[in-house]
């Protein structure tokens, strides 16, 4: 047996491709509650997430589950692929498209999206020490956005399989195939949302601004339905950015403000200065 463990990602527990006695390789995750207190919460919830999800679904598959009440693992089929570069956005569009369309209506039970989900222009509205933080803009204009915000679960609700969570250190390319993985944060909701949430970090990675690769989706969305979204995601960003990082995780905070640039800046385009 012999493992290579995978980096990328930011579960501070086992992340790694594992080959048996056979020559089958599977991929394994694994988190302890004493690293995190969250991340096994994650896990369970991706657990059941990834064994509803049908095949039609580009998503691996699970194989097996170990929960001990501490450590929680999960096993998955293995994808010999590579995270996505930018030059790739086009497969990764088509992917996005195809999630769309397949899992409309959804076609496994998930929650809907809840407003909680995104509360960080609020969180800043009732804390001037983060928010005196800011730039300029975003101070001048924090009460401003903290309402937009909250329309935000009004305006992707749909009855589409939404991934939640899609990043693209959350994307793997084969030469076949494009896969989603990592599917804790699963919901129902509208099937152009899984864009807005990707755009920033496929910007930040140094692809082309989050409102052209929008634009070339081809989506047509109720303007201020979208400048709520984007403003959730902006806030999120903006907000957590500024806290300190969470135990297992030091360089997560550095990744949110690598998006929070261009989610604002989608933002500014979207609702003007």
């Amino acid at each position: 047996m012999r493992a290579v463990t995978q980096v990328g990602g930011f579960s501070p527990g086992v992340a790694a491709r594992v080959w048996g006695e056979s020559g089958r390789c599977v991929f394994v995750k694994g988190v302890s509650g004493g690293i995190n207190a969250v991340s096994p919460v994650f896990h369970r919830r991706e657990a059941v997430i990834a064994a509803r999800l049908p095949a039609r679904v580009s998503a691996p598959g699970l194989l097996w589950v170990d929960d001990d009440g501490d450590w929680v693992v999960l096993v998955f089929e293995d994808v010999d692929g590579w995270v996505p570069g930018v030059g790739e956005w086009g497969r990764v569009q088509g992917a996005l498209d195809e999630l769309a369309e397949v899992g409309t209506p959804c076609p496994v039970e998930v929650p809907r999206f809840q407003d909680d989900g995104f509360q960080g222009w609020r969180s800043l509205a009732g804390d001037p020490v983060l928010t005196g933080r800011l730039d300029g803009w975003c101070r001048a204009n924090v009460e401003r956005f903290a309402e937009l915000e909250s329309g935000w679960a009004a305006a992707v609700a749909g009855d589409s399989l939404v991934h939640g969570d899609l990043r693209a250190d959350n994307i793997l390319l084969t030469e076949e195939r494009v896969y989603f993985v990592d599917w804790p944060h699963a919901a129902k909701g509208a099937p152009w949302a899984d864009l807005v949430f990707l755009a920033p970090s496929w910007t930040a990675r140094g692809g082309p601004p989050a409102a052209e690769l929008w634009a070339g989706s081809g989506w047509k969305v109720d303007r201020d339905a979208l400048n709520a979204v984007v403003a959730a995601v902006a806030g999120y960003f903006a907000h957590s950015a500024l806290l300190p990082p969470p135990p297992g995780l030091p360089t997560l905070r550095e990744f949110q403000r690598a998006q929070a640039g261009p989610a604002l800046e989608w933002l500014r385009q979207g609702v003007g200065s």
